[in-house]
C-alpha cells in the first residue's frame, strides 16, 4: 500500500495531479481511494488530497503516515511535513516551497522548478503536470507511457483533451527533472 498527500494553494492543479495519480493507479489494476480536502476558499485557499493505491483492501482513505508528500507551497510543507514518516518522500515545487533547516530527518527532500520547466515548454498553466511527471517517477511504480495514457484517458472523459499534447510534454519534463 502506498499513501501520498498531495497539498497546495487551490487554483495550483494540486486535486487533478491527486486525480492523475489515482486514475493512473486503477488503469494498473490497483485498488485506489482519493480523498479530497478544500479550504474556505477553493482558488487561492488550501487545497489537498490523499491517494491511496494498493492491492490489497484499503481500510480507510485518511492521510496515516504517508510515503509520500507533494507541496507546491511553503504552507503546505509546514503543515504535512511532519506526517511523512522517516525515510519518505517530500517532493517540492523548488520556486515556491522553502524548507526548514529544522525539518524531520531522514526525509528525502527533492525539489523540481515546475514553473520554469513548464514556460520551457510552452505550457506556463502545465506546473502541475510537470509535478505529476516527477511524483509518478520518483514513486517509482507506474511506467511514465502508461502514466501518460492514463492521464490523457482521464482528461478526455472530462471533455478536457485539447491539451493532451502539451500536458504529455509537461508530464515529461517532470519524469526527466528527477
Amino acid at each position: 500500500m502506498k499513501e501520498v498527500v498531495l497539498a497546495g494553494f487551490g487554483g495550483q492543479g494540486v486535486l487533478t495531479v491527486g486525480l492523475i495519480l489515482a486514475e493512473i493507479a486503477v488503469a494498473e489494476g490497483r485498488r485506489v481511494t482519493w480523498l479530497p480536502a478544500y479550504g474556505s476558499a477553493m482558488r487561492g485557499g488550501t487545497a489537498n488530497c490523499t491517494v491511496k493505491y494498493g492491492d490489497g483492501f484499503i481500510d480507510n482513505p485518511s492521510p496515516d503516515e504517508p510515503d509520500a508528500l507533494l507541496a507546491l507551497n511553503t504552507a503546505s510543507f509546514n503543515m504535512f511535513s511532519g506526517q511523512v514518516g522517516a525515510g519518505g518522500l517530500i517532493l517540492i515545487d523548488s520556486e515556491m516551497v522553502d524548507v526548514p533547516a529544522d525539518r524531520r530527518a531522514g526525509q528525502r527532500v527533492v525539489g523540481v522548478p515546475s514553473g520554469a520547466l513548464a514556460e520551457s515548454i510552452g505550457h506556463k498553466r502545465g506546473a502541475n503536470m510537470v509535478m505529476a511527471g516527477a511524483l509518478v517517477k520518483l514513486l517509482g511504480d507506474f511506467t511514465p507511457d502508461k502514466a501518460i495514457t492514463a492521464m490523457n484517458d482521464m482528461f478526455a472523459k472530462k471533455g478536457k483533451n485539447s491539451y493532451a499534447e502539451l500536458n504529455a510534454k509537461a508530464f515529461e519534463a517532470g519524469y526527466g527533472a528527477v
